[in-house]
């Protein structure tokens, strides 16, 4: 399905895991590091993972507050998603990632705030660009 770009950025990695990433046309920059877990040597840094779990949570956030003007609901200022992402070997060889989005709508009715989390995923990029791939697991915290 093709889409009709409204934003693009970049950004640039040098030296893969235990290197360094910037975007082109902004102050990010981050040095990057691989975790024990992964057979680095872990310390000061970011990985990929926690890039995508960032990045996950807010456009998640996003994604609802987007539903949400859509049906005239309010969505709580102290709203969190906590995006968890794991990396592992796959049964098929390779990689995958696991991924679980945790939401905390404080104050919202249990049966409002499932139906505008389940409407999110279904607009969100980060979810579109996901399905089929991989199972996110959607909770309300």
């Amino acid at each position: 399905m093709p889409t009709q770009v409204l934003y693009s950025t970049s950004s640039e990695a040098t030296g893969g895991r235990d290197g360094h990433t910037k975007s082109l046309d902004g102050p990010f920059e981050a040095k990057l590091v691989t975790p024990q877990a992964l057979g680095g040597a872990g310390g000061e840094g970011v990985n990929p993972e926690q890039l995508f779990a960032s990045g996950y949570a807010a456009c998640f956030l996003g994604a609802m507050k987007f539903v949400a003007s859509q049906t005239k609901t309010a969505v709580p200022a102290d709203t969190k998603v906590k995006a968890t992402v794991g990396i592992g070997p796959r049964s098929e060889g390779g990689f995958g990632l696991d991924v679980a989005l945790a939401v905390d709508l404080p104050g919202m009715d249990k049966a409002a705030a499932q139906a505008l989390i389940e409407a999110a995923h279904e607009v969100c990029p980060y979810s579109n660009a996901t399905r089929g791939n991989l199972d996110v697991k959607l909770s309300l915290a």
